[in-house]
């Protein structure tokens, strides 16, 4: 039995009303509630160990540099690298994803190149890339997808040739709901001898994931995501292309020696992480895992999946709703995109509001698939494990009175 009392006691933010109903937080795809667990780890941190890492011979500068570190070691663990040596910290998977397409991309990527993305990608995964493009005379190219969300191997396999230098692909859409092959995706782009690069803002809070086993080049993700604090991210790298790769940022703590003229940078990870670390953010983000891990990420996807069974036929059977991504709950995150006929979704947003509902309308930072979409906009409700099927339910008893209220003027 999924533990989902016990779990909601630990995050004080469900506890509350919005619009005098009770909050039901449905918008854990754009950032994740924290648990007490994670605040008390950080809370710790500024009470007794608030010092510098790497750079004092005192007692706190100790402490800090040990539990900093101690965080990558947890990082590195989680996600199965090979060494803690590939594990960057940066302010989110959008700096993981600008420093891997302006670092790597730069030295790898020459007039006449190819690039290759798909329309279901966050704008952080395309905008990068068109920067790069444009810096370097390359060709960026988009994988097609199917009616279900589902990217086309087939055209992914038409588009893959000697020029491509960079795949990358969003692990799974943040709008779409659907998982993509990553292994298998990342094989096809090895054989061409391409780089492959993975979004996994919205896979790793959700399951295990294994980049060794993915076999990917890069990897990145978000803390605030996984209940961990906003400011922090992973950029996960192969060593040895990390030792390839340029710093982005310069100054303290990535130096080995400057001299009048020039410089040399210091040793794998912290080649990159210039300045003052964002300390407290990586305590709190291994606070985070450690959390998640008790719990266990096979038991949270499995409760998500039991949540999205229900609500999704449910969504589905109402007449003039209009559902996105996979109709297959079993091939579909909690993420879940609709629009109702007739009613915009800013309109739909701001109605479950007044019923305590928090959901995202807009675009999702996804334009070049609502324009694939046909649509100018969705509505999005995304589940975590805390949240509970009697939430689900409501939400979709909401989505009935708001359908009602439109149509015929009343609730």
């Amino acid at each position: 039995m999924f533990p989902i009392e016990k779990i909601r006691k630990d995050f004080p933010t469900l506890n509350q009303s919005v619009n005098d109903e009770p909050l039901i937080y449905l918008d854990n795809a754009a950032t994740t509630q924290k648990p007490l667990q994670v605040m008390e780890a950080m809370k710790h941190f500024y009470e007794w160990d608030n010092a510098n890492v790497h750079r004092g011979v005192h007692a706190l500068s100790e402490r800090a540099t040990s539990a900093y570190e101690s965080a990558r070691d947890t990082v590195c663990r989680f996600i199965g690298a090979h060494s803690p040596k590939e594990i960057i910290f940066t302010r989110g998977t959008t700096t993981s994803l600008n420093w891997i397409a302006t670092g790597f991309g730069n030295l790898v990527v020459e007039s006449g190149d190819e690039i290759i993305i798909s329309k279901m990608d966050h704008h952080a995964n395309v905008v990068p890339w068109q920067q790069l493009a444009k810096r370097q005379g390359a060709k960026l190219k988009y994988v097609r997808f199917d009616e279900d969300g589902k990217l086309d191997l087939e055209h992914y396999d038409s588009l893959l040739s000697s020029r491509t230098k960079i795949v990358s692909i969003a692990h799974a859409s943040n709008v779409l709901g659907v998982i993509n092959p990553i292994k298998e995706m990342a094989k096809m782009a090895h054989d061409k001898g391409a780089y492959f690069v993975v979004d996994g803002a919205q896979s790793v809070p959700h399951e295990v994931v294994n980049v060794q086993d993915l076999d990917c080049d890069f990897f990145a993700f978000s803390g605030h995501k996984m209940c961990g604090p906003t400011g922090i991210g992973v950029l996960y790298g192969k060593e040895e292309l990390l030792e390839q790769m340029e710093p982005v940022e310069f100054g303290g703590e990535m130096i080995d020696f400057v001299y009048d003229n020039e410089s040399t940078w210091t040793e794998l990870p912290w080649k990159f992480e210039a300045g003052t670390p964002n300390i407290a953010g990586a305590i709190g983000l291994q606070a985070a895992i450690r959390y998640l891990e008790k719990i266990g990420m096979w038991d949270i996807k499995a409760y998500e999946q039991e949540l999205v069974e229900f609500v999704l036929p449910q969504l589905e059977k109402i007449k003039g709703v209009t559902v996105y991504g996979p109709q297959d709950p079993c091939q579909h995150t909690g993420v879940i995109s609709f629009n109702i006929e007739g009613i915009h979704p800013h309109d739909v947003a701001t109605a479950l509001d007044m019923e305590g509902i928090a959901v995202r309308a807009g675009h999702h930072c996804t334009q070049p698939l609502m324009r694939e979409l046909e649509i100018p906009a969705s509505v999005r409700a995304s589940f975590y494990f805390y949240n509970t099927k009697e939430e689900a339910n409501q939400l979709i008893q909401s989505i009935l009175l708001v359908k009602e209220y439109f149509n015929d003027g009343f609730i």
